[in-house]
């Protein structure tokens, strides 16, 4: 068995890596890249932090703190002001996930001392992974999440390996800067707290140590509450966010309330259907395969103990909340690393059969991101705006999809989460109204009477059919797998996905 004392933690030849890993990014960079040209903003949030880039440009920070991500729009901002076309947005965005899965496998690599073909092979291996596939082409925060938690993961080790201030505060910056993209990495100070705990160094305590901890923590929110100031919001807006997203005060639209949700089933199923057998490996066998070298992790951590206690513990800690599958996106790299690992110590670190069992597990991805996610990319709203340019529509409502925004002319589009809204859009001269199948992917379903009605034009839009962006929202609806998988099913035996209706006085539109 490999030894993987703190001792044996050393970089291999940078020019051996580069030439064995550059190929396989370049390789998972293209897994990613199919289809991105012709697509769609996939998801609400998608299309509103596409919006909220806009605005910065503007010179509107109105919207800075929308999910608690700061850092992530400024990061994007420049984008916007030089290049308006969402496009741009999803090649970069496809482009910071291939870095991060790359830095993912050689941060794993280093820490259990993989040879360069090894550490290729465990790229290909996260990097086709189904979720980290389909994550890397929206606009959302995932990729450069995963990207600061891989900092993050390696800082932390070096702490843990290597005591001293400047490996403590070093840690300490990485989880400052992912605090920034996004609010998820406070799930990270429990798993952090779990590993101090059984570090028993006592570096934190040692004088000012923890004042300069909490200091580097605290300066992100002093320098965006300048900021937001500066833009005309409270100083105490970032961290009323946090307040507002993980304690909310009513339901929301689909009539869900609350945050905790305890349903240990939902990942397994998850995991089961869409993901790697390799990662299920990782995660049944890992403990009974090195068993003696976790127990030896619990005394005094090491590599293996370090990574399995992030894996279980995003594991454990997310099936107490509500579901999705983005809730195990830092873990699904170490679920792939940690398999990776089982297989390479059952083969006896034979390159070969590991190179043979790798590339059966990676093809088997490959079918799984043709038939999940490559089926579902092609879009017909370009084409329904295009109807809608034809029909001189100025004031268009959606039923609670956004994916039209970035078609129309700004501020054109209205968003409806009720039909009863649409006598008072009637009045105020909205022309016609889009009857957007994001409601079945919501669970917001009020819009019984437009459903009976004739439409004016109708087209397929396959990706309100796909089962992982059905998945993608159960945190929204707050309903199990089984009953998410239903609803999906639902879905896709719809003739079509979005139908237009005038909304003139001679029609009786939404009730």
């Amino acid at each position: 068995m490999a030894d993987f004392t703190p001792a044996k933690y050393d970089n291999p030849s940078r020019t051996a890596t580069l030439a064995w890993l550059l190929p396989t990014w370049l390789l998972v960079l293209a897994v990613r890249l199919p289809g991105l040209a012709g697509m769609a903003l996939p998801d609400y949030d998608s299309v509103r932090n596409w919006q909220i880039v806009q605005e910065l440009t503007r010179g509107d920070l109105h919207h800075l703190f929308y999910h608690a991500s700061p850092g992530f729009y400024l990061l994007f901002a420049p984008v916007a002001a030089f290049h308006p076309d969402f496009h741009y947005y999803l090649y970069l965005n496809a482009l910071l996930s291939t870095v991060a899965v790359g830095m993912l496998a050689v941060v794993v690599g280093q820490m259990v001392q993989l040879r360069p073909p090894e550490m290729a092979l465990l790229t290909l291996l996260i990097g086709t992974s189904t979720f980290l596939t389909f994550a890397a082409r929206d606009f959302t925060m995932n990729s450069v999440m995963l990207l600061t938690f891989v900092g993050l993961l390696h800082a932390y080790y070096r702490r843990l390996q290597r005591p001293s201030r400047q490996t403590l505060l070093t840690a300490a910056v990485w989880l400052a800067l992912g605090l920034c993209f996004n609010y998820k990495f406070l799930f990270c100070l429990p798993i952090l707290a779990v590993l101090e705990w059984r570090a028993a160094d006592g570096l934190l305590r040692q004088p000012g140590h923890i004042g300069r901890v909490l200091l580097v923590l605290a300066a992100p929110y002093l320098l965006f509450g300048v900021v937001g100031w500066v833009g005309g919001l409270p100083w105490w807006r970032w961290p009323a966010t946090y307040y507002g997203i993980l304690f909310p005060s009513a339901s929301n639209s689909a009539g869900r309330a609350g945050n905790f949700r305890l349903d240990l089933l939902y990942y397994p199923h998850y995991l089961v259907t869409f993901e790697s057998p390799v990662q299920w490996l990782g995660l049944l066998a890992f403990p009974v395969v090195f068993w003696r070298v976790l127990r030896a992790g619990w005394q005094h951590p090491n590599a293996l103990f370090y990574l399995a206690v992030w894996a279980y513990c995003f594991l454990g800690g997310f099936s107490l909340l509500l579901k999705a599958p983005r809730g195990l996106l830092f873990a699904y790299g170490l679920f792939a690393a940690l398999g990776f690992l089982v297989l390479r110590h059952l083969l006896r670190q034979r390159l070969g059969w590991l190179t043979a069992a790798v590339g059966v597990a990676v093809l088997g991805n490959m079918i799984q991101i043709q038939q999940e996610i490559y089926a579902y990319t092609a879009t017909s709203y370009p084409a329904a705006a295009q109807w809608l340019r034809a029909h001189h529509s100025h004031k268009t409502v959606s039923t609670v999809g956004l994916s039209l925004a970035p078609y129309l002319a700004p501020d054109s589009l209205k968003i409806i989460t009720d039909e009863k809204q649409l006598p008072t859009l009637r009045k105020r001269r909205y022309q016609y109204v889009v009857l957007d199948a994001y409601w079945r992917v919501t669970g917001i379903a009020h819009f019984d009477s437009l459903r009976r009605q004739r439409p004016l034009a109708t087209w397929r839009e396959p990706l309100l059919t796909s089962p992982l962006l059905f998945l993608e929202h159960s945190e929204f609806s707050g309903i199990d797998y089984p009953e998410t998988m239903r609803r999906q099913q639902a879905a896709a035996r719809d003739t079509a996905q979005l139908a237009v209706f005038e909304m003139s006085e001679g029609r009786r539109v939404g009730g």
